[in-house]
């Protein structure tokens, strides 16, 4: 097995490289061959693959056990970590462990509801929010102590990363809240879905006059549309995803609705590339279904 031994990810981020992120949800797989073969088509072919956790709040493989698989296999992870199942002393306790398994990059999200999920019944912590999370991730970095004070055997390294939902700003809106979580310490955005090109450029246009994007890079969040129906689907029941008429017309009046899908995403791939700053672009697809990853990302000219 191989063990990557420096940050792609923070090393693209460092050379102004196009990035491209993708994701992988574990699922309910109980092996590491299971996993692998969800996460191996994307090796060499992403900069890094996100691993979600508990996405949806499904039940799911670890996404800390998930993230050293990757790592042992030479895919270089984003562990995604949710406030919903675990108090600060758990949260601590994980980073702790990532940095021990050479695990750099970190997501920080709230995490959906269990009420949505497989579990409703079950009860969320949420001791922390995103935004503790990530001051707790960088406290750590920076200082080398817990937050209550306690000096770490070693300071580990993380780069720390947060979301967002584009949408059309107002023309006195300010990005507060990201612009706060930026002077706390996160040096990537990841976005949910964008599918409308003129909404995601006024949105990205605001960032960047706000200063923002000098010093945290940018993910635009993209994929492949597998249907007309998918993409209803996503506008009904996915926060912060518009996908715009014109795109609906396109798959409604397409012979093969998963090609032009396809199609529409690497388009606005091309597009979002060429706009001032954005540094990439995160690729998702539905679950087990990394090959449309690749092969959007082998059709980026």
């Amino acid at each position: 097995m191989t063990e990557i031994r420096s940050n792609q990810l923070e090393t693209a981020i460092a050379n102004g490289d196009f990035i491209i992120t993708a994701e992988v949800t574990p699922g309910l797989a109980t092996t590491a061959e299971q996993l692998l073969q969800r996460a191996a088509p994307l090796k060499g072919k992403a900069t890094a693959v996100n691993i979600t956790d508990g996405a949806g709040a499904q039940v799911a493989m670890s996404s800390l056990a998930a993230s050293a698989i990757l790592q042992q296999n030479g895919i270089e992870p984003v562990l995604q970590m949710t406030c919903r199942d675990r108090n600060r002393i758990a949260l601590a306790a994980d980073l702790l462990g990532a940095s021990a398994l050479g695990i750099r990059n970190i997501l920080t999200l709230t995490g959906d509801d269990p009420g949505v999920g497989d579990e409703p019944d079950a009860k969320g912590v949420f001791d922390y929010f995103a935004a503790d999370l990530l001051q707790l991730a960088r406290h750590m970095a920076d200082t080398g102590t817990t937050r209550s004070g306690r000096e770490l055997e070693a300071r580990p390294r993380f780069l720390v990363g947060g979301v967002d939902a584009p949408f059309d700003p107002p023309v006195d809106w300010v990005p507060t809240k990201l612009l706060e979580r930026a002077a706390d310490g996160m040096r990537f955005i990841q976005t949910q879905f964008c599918y409308d090109p003129d909404v995601t450029e006024r949105y990205v246009a605001r960032l960047a006059e706000s200063g923002l994007l000098d010093n945290v890079a940018l993910l635009l969040g993209i994929g492949p549309i597998a249907s007309l129906r998918s993409a209803k689907w996503m506008n009904d029941n996915l926060f912060g995803v518009s996908v715009p008429a014109a795109v609906l017309r396109r798959l409604e009046a397409a012979d093969d609705e998963a090609a032009e899908g396809h199609r529409i995403c690497v388009e606005l791939i091309e597009r979002y590339r060429a706009l001032d700053g954005v540094a990439g672009v995160h690729i998702m697809a539905p679950a087990q279904k990394s090959q449309r990853i690749v092969d959007v990302i082998d059709a980026l000219a």
